[in-house]
């Protein structure tokens, strides 16, 4: 009698239409890998498995869970007695399955937990990473931090270690047909715990998308080691802080900030925004698109406008902008920021806070009470 067989969590992303791939296998990543090939390969490795499942029989599971957004569980019968093949659908925030997680092993025997796993969208439109409350689920999050949309530039200022900002980006502003991506980022946590997210994206540009959909998987492990950022980081940070230089990226045709390369402006709310546009008055945004072009060109230039504050009003800042350079997305600019004025009250320049919130204000509020203990080094 064959001993009993057992495969591991597999899970299939289907955030695109044109078709499914393998985002991981266990623990590894698999990098977009045909799922048709990854199913044979790993019932080639259980042959205990080969008398009573095929890959026709996961097909239709793996189908029926994605189709009818439904979570499926049947037992079939081997020479190695009952298994299971279990499948669980992974939501994005409007209720679409981004993922199928797929598991088959002894009827008998217990079942180990899948990864913890959700589904986000980015929107071009909105500049928006939209989230589902199941996020918080993920190691690293916590659930007064939770809004249910976020910028780009929140989402790197929370990860450290990571390197690949400019081919996000460039993915994520120009939702090409067939763009994707797979990569790894850490949140670094109180007393240095690591926490790992994979994330597998897709672009979208169609009936019901514009931008891309995104499956995030926690693959936190108590075996990962503490995170400690580069001494040329810290130096280069601490550099840039004792001088009083505050660099971003800006994506100039879009008015927004896309990611801070240092400390963010203290003058300058530009987290937990509805609209990441916000952070810069309405009537000086064509102010940045007009730079656009010379920036494009390779030149530098300088502008000033008036920046959101904490306060709900505006306070004057020059923006020094140079081409991002190496970058196929010309759009980008890297601003040094320099506070060049007294703050603007709401009510005397219009100010967002005079009609009412514009962001998520209990989570802000949470956010700066904990950001020192949080502060990381990218």
């Amino acid at each position: 009698m064959r001993g009993r067989a057992v495969i591991p969590w597999v899970t299939v992303e289907t955030l695109a239409p044109e078709g499914f791939s393998v985002a991981s296998v266990g623990d590894a990543a698999r990098d977009f890998a045909d799922w048709r090939r990854v199913l044979q390969r790993q019932l080639a490795r259980t042959p205990a498995l080969y008398d009573g499942l095929t890959t026709r029989d996961v097909t239709e599971v793996l189908r029926t869970s994605v189709e009818q957004a439904i979570e499926v569980d049947r037992t079939f019968g081997t020479e190695a007695g009952p298994h299971r093949l279990i499948t669980r659908p992974v939501f994005g925030p409007a209720g679409d399955v981004h993922a199928v997680q797929w598991w088959a092993g002894p009827a008998a025997g217990p079942v180990v937990p899948p990864p913890v796993a959700v589904g986000a969208t980015w929107e071009l439109d909105s500049q928006t990473l939209v989230q589902p409350p199941g996020i918080a689920a993920l190691s690293g999050m916590a659930p007064e931090e939770y809004a249910p949309r976020i910028s780009i530039a929140e989402f790197f200022h929370r990860v450290t270690g990571f390197d690949r900002h400019a081919e996000v980006l460039d993915l994520l502003y120009r939702p090409g047909p067939g763009g994707k991506l797979q990569f790894e980022v850490s949140i670094l946590r109180p007393a240095r715990r690591a926490t790992r997210w994979r994330i597998t994206v897709r672009t979208r540009d169609d009936e019901r998308s514009r931008g891309a959909w995104w499956l995030i998987e926690d693959i936190t492990s108590d075996e990962d080691p503490g995170v400690w950022p580069t001494l040329e980081s810290v130096g280069l940070r601490e550099a840039h802080r004792r001088a009083g230089n505050h660099l971003a990226v800006v994506q100039l045709a879009h008015t927004s900030i896309s990611h801070w390369l240092t400390d963010p402006a203290p003058w300058m709310r530009w987290d937990y925004l509805f609209r990441p546009v916000d952070v810069f008055h309405p009537g000086d945004r064509l102010r940045l698109v007009e730079q656009g072009p010379r920036v494009g060109a390779g030149e530098s230039t300088e502008t000033t406008i008036r920046t959101l504050n904490y306060n709900g009003g505006y306070t004057p800042t020059s923006l020094l902008l140079y081409p991002y350079p190496g970058f196929s997305n010309r759009e980008l600019a890297i601003a040094h920021l320099t506070r060049a004025g007294e703050e603007i009250p709401p009510a005397e320049n219009g100010g967002a806070g005079a009609h009412g919130p514009i962001g998520y204000d209990d989570q802000l509020r949470h956010w700066l009470a904990v950001r020192p203990q949080h502060s990381v080094v990218h």
